[in-house]
């Protein structure tokens, strides 16, 4: 009999998880540690997900015509001409990610660091995941000098690697690679023939306009697949629905049907209902497009906020872009956070923020990071509130650092870092 592959659980999930637990437990926790977006339902997306609950039927695998019509509007305005047809949806992007790994199959390589399931989706498909670093500042892409070196290493050690994944923009850096190091990751994968899958469900939570992350599809448009849903932009993960856009041509024809036919066998249709909100969320009417700008502006006010008390303690901090994600370095402290805290690497960084102070931060190992990494992830999502009202005037605020409960929040990171750095920065 075949052992099971050992899986360990979600980092992001098991967060969730405990920080409940404590919650319930009358602990109070500053919870940093998983991206869920803490916003209420659009009414008007609500509304549409209620119309449709009549929807009680199995659909076609890809999803409606009238999603995968909507999703291609959706890409055409960025740019990506795309035929409906080469559209498909599931339930989220995660279940798409991992079903496309098994649609291309070989080894895959990740960037480091990394989302926290993609090495793993590589595992439980029996495929091997190769990583290899980022440049500094350019996360979510792997670099491609390093790329090339990587994959045909293996391949001379008889592997095969035959996909690459990217995030743009990342998590967990919140950072953007640039349009030159995506250019040159398409280069390197149609030399070396691999399959790019590029993950863009943040997409939408760019702060700056006009620096809408680069899709590799632009450079290398017949080997690349792009995948995005509504759990960030909208902030509606337990909703489950994303979609995957796959190359034109023949190539991309054969991935589809076999993403299809596994699609099939796991998960026969998305829910309908679901797929009819999404439709309606993809077609950006006025509405979803002012929702997702004020949630833009509001995850840039609140993690431009906490990059600076990270910052002011002394980390290393790449000027975080977009999305809700900062990932400090604690490298510059490591003398210190030995010698008085017993602190030499993520795992015992994150470990004693958490049981001294309260605050839940996901360590680097979570994303890939070797053990002696400081570096750690923030997530600034929860902050916005503890209800509806509070996260709906979170929302509409014209200064949401003002608000009692996020500054409450802030001021309580910038204890806690202080009293951590205080007694190294003495010493010096």
């Amino acid at each position: 009999m075949t052992a099971p592959v050992p899986v360990a659980m979600s980092a992001t999930l098991a967060a969730d998880e405990e920080f409940a637990r404590r919650r319930l437990a009358g602990e109070r926790v500053l919870f940093l540690a998983t991206g869920e977006i803490g916003l209420p339902v659009l009414p008007e997306l609500g509304e549409q997900l209620a119309r449709a609950a009549h929807r009680n039927a199995y659909g076609p695998v890809a999803g409606t015509a009238q999603l995968r019509e909507a999703a291609a509007g959706y890409w055409g305005r960025r740019g990506l001409v795309t035929d409906a047809a080469d559209v498909v949806c599931g339930p989220g992007s995660k279940p798409l990610l991992f079903a496309l790994l098994m649609a291309v199959g070989g080894d895959v390589v990740v960037p480091v660091p990394s989302w926290v399931s993609y090495a793993a989706h590589a595992r439980l498909a029996g495929l091997r995941p190769i990583p290899v670093p980022i440049r500094p500042g350019q996360g979510g892409v792997p670099d491609p000098a390093g790329l090339r070196a990587q994959v045909l290493e293996a391949r001379a050690h008889g592997r095969n690697p035959r996909a690459v994944i990217v995030t743009l923009p990342d998590n967990p850096t919140g950072t953007i690679a640039g349009p030159e190091t995506v250019r040159e990751l398409a280069q390197v994968a149609r030399e070396l023939d691999l399959v790019v899958i590029s993950d863009e469900i943040y997409g939408d939570l760019v702060f700056t306009a006009g620096h809408r992350a680069v899709s590799p599809a632009w450079f290398a448009p017949e080997r690349t697949v792009v995948t995005t849903g509504l759990t960030k932009n909208l902030a509606v993960g337990g909703w489950r629905l994303g979609v995957a856009r796959l190359p034109a041509g023949a190539a991309g024809s054969a991935l589809r049907a076999r993403l299809v036919s596994i699609a099939s066998q796991i998960w026969s249709s998305a829910a309908a209902p679901v797929q009819a909100a999404a439709a309606y969320a993809l077609a950006e009417p006025p509405e979803v497009l002012d929702r997702v700008a004020a949630s833009r502006r509001l995850h840039e006010r609140v993690a431009r906020k906490v990059a600076e008390v990270f910052v002011a303690a002394g980390a290393e901090l790449a000027p975080v872009q977009a999305t809700c994600y900062l990932y400090p370095d604690f490298e510059p402290l490591r003398h210190g956070l030995s010698r008085v805290h017993g602190v030499n690497g993520a795992d015992d960084l994150a470990r004693l923020l958490s049981t001294r102070y309260g605050v839940a931060l996901l360590p680097g190992t979570a994303f890939g990071e070797g053990g002696r990494s400081l570096r750690i992830r923030a997530a600034t999502s929860r902050l916005y509130g503890e209800s509806d009202a509070e996260r709906s005037a979170a929302l509409a605020a014209r200064d949401p650092l003002a608000l009692p409960w996020i500054k409450a929040a802030v001021d309580r990171a910038t204890e806690v870092l202080t009293d951590l750095t205080a007694p190294i920065r003495s010493a010096r």
